[in-house]
């Protein structure tokens, strides 16, 4: 096979930032993917309506002219946050949904949520609501190993969660254990999860490879090998709970290449052809388009997207840096070979 040609797909968890750093990157995704589902942790966070629709505009102003791609926005959950936020943002158009963020899980999140107890009511007006938790789920308690902390999440927090609020849909976001997979597969139809290119393609030795690799860094870190192949079966079999989430994160060269790195991979500049290699590498494309452009926009209630984007199997290198303010950013898999290449809007 040496063609392509899927539904225009959606990326169900991105990170833009703001200005002046989303207009180098929104441009990106915004040539692949019809929609997606926006991150608010920005610096301060989006947590009331109109911090979304005013980031929502800022978003549509720095997009190419002509394009026709839909941020679709979310708020940032803190202790505080009120149930009239959440009751207004049930009767918006444009959110759809609230990011669970564990206080320091990753980047911007020191303003997240310490107990989740607090938010029970919170949760009972995003169930009556039909909005979406979108969760970050790592236990980020100082003796919980990083490399257990997804597992630990499921334990202490997510079966809490799902236990109290039933209807509460929920994706748990960039999922990268095999224990994820198997939370995910054993649930009911109100619990779904984004899987990222990153994690379908690096494991954790990917970060050590001939020494500290900080453009590998992310949080969730990437896991063991055993982990990588059970993600890239969830997302190759075609099951309705499993969908494309990049989690694209930019990050200057400067700001990586640090003696405190940041975590976050961009992947947004080859998002669609990374997910290409992986499918290539499973050697199935049969669920591409379900898990690229549909089970994500069934899981959040909307429509298909319209029209379709083509790939062709043609050999071409990642760009080594890409231009962004003030230094430059590093793309996932800069300066190697990928085998599939986005060439058509249909």
């Amino acid at each position: 096979m040496n063609k392509l040609t899927i539904i225009t797909p959606d990326d169900w968890h991105l990170h833009l930032r703001d200005s002046p750093f989303m207009e180098a990157v929104v441009g990106d995704t915004a040539r692949q993917f019809g929609r997606a589902i926006i991150m608010p942790n920005l610096s301060p966070p989006v947590r009331s309506c109109a911090d979304a629709m005013a980031y929502r505009q800022r978003i549509l102003a720095a997009l190419p002219a002509h394009s026709r791609f839909n941020p679709l926005m979310t708020l940032y959950l803190t202790d505080n946050t009120a149930v009239t936020d959440i009751e207004a943002a049930g009767k918006s158009e444009f959110i759809h949904g609230a990011k669970l963020y564990p206080a320091g899980a990753t980047t911007n999140s020191d303003a997240g949520v310490t107990d989740l107890a607090k938010l029970d009511r919170v949760f009972e007006s995003m169930q009556e609501h039909r909005l979406v938790l979108q969760v970050h789920g790592e236990a980020t308690a100082p003796g919980v190993d990083i490399f257990d902390r997804e597992k630990v999440f499921i334990d202490q927090s997510l079966e809490r969660i799902r236990r109290d609020f039933p209807g509460l849909r929920i994706v748990f976001e960039h999922i990268t254990t095999l224990d994820a997979v198997e939370y995910v597969r054993a649930g009911d139809d109100c619990l779904a999860a984004t899987i990222t290119p990153h994690h379908l393609l690096i494991n954790r030795n990917a970060i050590f490879q001939g020494g500290i690799r900080p453009h590998h860094y992310c949080l969730p870190v990437a896991k063991r090998e055993r982990h990588r192949q059970a993600l890239l079966d969830a997302a190759c079999v075609g099951e309705a709970r499993f969908f494309a989430g990049t989690d694209s994160a930019p990050h200057s060269k400067n700001a990586k290449e640090a003696a405190c790195g940041c975590a976050g991979i961009y992947s947004a500049h080859s998002a669609v052809e990374l997910y290409a290699e992986a499918f290539e590498q499973a050697g199935d494309f049969t669920h591409f388009e379900t898990f690229m452009s549909c089970n994500g926009a069934h899981f959040y209630e909307l429509p298909q997207n319209q029209g379709s984007i083509t790939l062709t199997r043609n050999e071409w290198s990642v760009p080594d840096s890409l231009p962004y303010p003030d230094s430059s950013l590093i793309p996932f898999k800069a300066g190697e070979t990928l085998r599939w290449k986005l060439v058509d809007d249909e």
